[in-house]
C-alpha cells in the first residue's frame, strides 16, 4: 500500500501557496498554486495520481481560483514534479524545451511496471525501490508532457499579475527553470534548491547551479520556495551554494591527486552537512564533479554512479568492495 504522507499547505499570502509533503526526501516533492484575477497556475504536479489528486483538493479548499487550473508550469523533468500532469486535464502546460526533450526519454510509463520488479531491472531501479519503492502506487500514472515550450525566459500574465520564467538548466537536470512572482517578492526554484537535502544531479552541471544561485541570490525576494523541503528565503539558497563550492573543492583535491571518482565518492563525505537528509546523492555530485573537472573526459555511467551509491546508501561499504573506513574519512 502506498504511504498517505504528511503534508503542509503553507499560505505566502499575495494568492500564493506552497504544498510541502513530508521531509522533502526521495520522491517528497513540493507544488505551488498563484491566484490572480479568477486564475490559477500551479508549479508542478506530484509523483502519483493519487497524491496530485489530494493537492488539487488541498488548493480548491483555499482558492475557489483552483476549482479549474488554467496553467501548470513544469520546473523540469523528474516525474515527482510532471508524473501527475494528467491529472490537470485543461491547463496548459508550460515548460522548457529541455525539460520536454527529457520527459520523452523517460515518460511516466517507465515506472509503472510492478514496483516488486524493479529489483530485476538493474542497479538504478534497484536503488529507487530501496529508498522509495514502497511510498508510491504508479499504476494509474499517464506520461503527458508540456504543450507550451520555451527556451531562456517567458513571460506569463495571470489575469493581471506578471510572472516571470527563467530557465537555469543544465544544473539538477538538462532543463531547469524557476518561477520569479514580482510584485510578491517571492521565486519558485524547483530543484535547484533542496532545503534540508543533499541536492542531486543527474544529467546537469555544478557550475551552471553555483551561478543559478548566484543570480537568484542578486533578486528582490524574500520568499524562496524550494522543490523539496521548508520554504524558507536566500539564507537557504546561500547555503546550497555553499555545499556545491564545498564539494566541488574536495573533488579538485583528489582529481588532481589522480583518485578514480569512486574512491573520491566513497571518500568525500561532507561531514557539516551530515543534518541534511539522503547523503547518498554525495556520490553522484562527486561523479558530476569528475565529469566537469575533466571537460567530459571521465563519463561515468548512470548505472556505475548508481552502484556506488547503493553502497553508500546501505552504510559503509565503499568503492572497493571492502569495509575500508572511506566513510570515516569525512571531508
Amino acid at each position: 500500500m502506498p504511504v498517505q504522507p504528511k503534508t503542509d499547505l503553507v499560505e505566502l499570502g499575495n494568492g500564493l501557496f506552497a504544498y510541502i509533503q513530508e521531509d522533502g526526501s526521495w520522491g517528497w516533492s513540493n507544488s505551488g498554486l498563484i491566484v490572480s484575477e479568477g486564475q490559477s497556475l500551479m508549479v508542478d504536479t506530484l509523483f502519483t495520481g493519487y497524491l496530485t489528486r489530494d493537492l488539487l483538493d488541498a488548493y480548491r479548499r483555499v482558492a475557489p481560483e483552483a476549482a479549474e487550473i488554467d496553467v501548470l508550469v513544469n520546473t523540469h523533468s523528474n516525474g515527482d514534479h510532471t508524473f501527475g500532469n494528467y491529472v490537470v486535464e485543461t491547463a496548459r502546460i508550460v515548460a522548457s524545451t529541455r525539460c520536454a526533450q527529457e520527459m520523452a526519454e523517460r515518460p511516466a510509463e517507465v515506472f509503472s511496471r510492478n514496483i516488486a520488479d524493479w529489483r530485476n531491472q538493474g542497479a538504478h531501479w534497484e536503488f529507487l525501490h530501496e529508498v522509495m519503492g514502497a511510498r508510491f502506487d504508479f499504476s494509474d500514472i499517464v506520461y503527458s508532457p508540456p504543450n507550451e515550450l520555451f527556451d531562456g525566459q517567458k513571460t506569463l500574465m495571470l489575469g493581471g499579475r506578471k510572472l516571470e520564467l527563467r530557465e537555469f538548466g543544465p544544473a539538477h537536470t538538462r532543463g531547469d527553470i524557476v518561477i520569479h512572482i514580482p510584485d510578491a517578492k517571492t521565486v519558485f526554484v524547483g530543484d535547484l534548491l533542496f532545503s534540508g537535502s543533499h541536492p542531486m544531479i543527474w544529467d546537469g552541471s555544478i557550475a551552471n547551479w553555483i551561478r543559478a544561485c548566484d543570480e537568484i541570490l542578486t533578486w528582490d525576494v524574500d520568499v524562496v520556495v524550494p522543490g523539496h523541503g521548508p520554504v524558507g528565503d536566500k539564507t537557504q539558497l546561500a547555503g546550497m551554494r555553499a555545499y556545491f563550492v564545498d564539494l566541488m573543492e574536495a573533488a579538485q583535491e583528489r582529481y588532481s591527486g589522480g583518485q578514480p571518482w569512486q574512491d573520491a565518492a566513497a571518500e568525500i563525505g561532507l561531514s557539516k552537512y551530515d543534518s541534511w537528509l539522503d547523503r547518498e546523492r554525495v556520490v553522484g555530485n562527486v561523479a558530476a564533479a569528475y565529469r566537469e573537472l575533466s571537460g567530459g573526459a571521465i563519463q561515468p555511467a548512470r548505472e556505475a554512479v548508481v552502484t556506488e551509491m547503493i553502497k553508500f546508501h546501505r552504510g559503509g561499504e565503499c568503492a572497493h568492495g571492502d569495509e575500508c573506513g572511506c566513510h570515516d574519512r569525512k571531508v
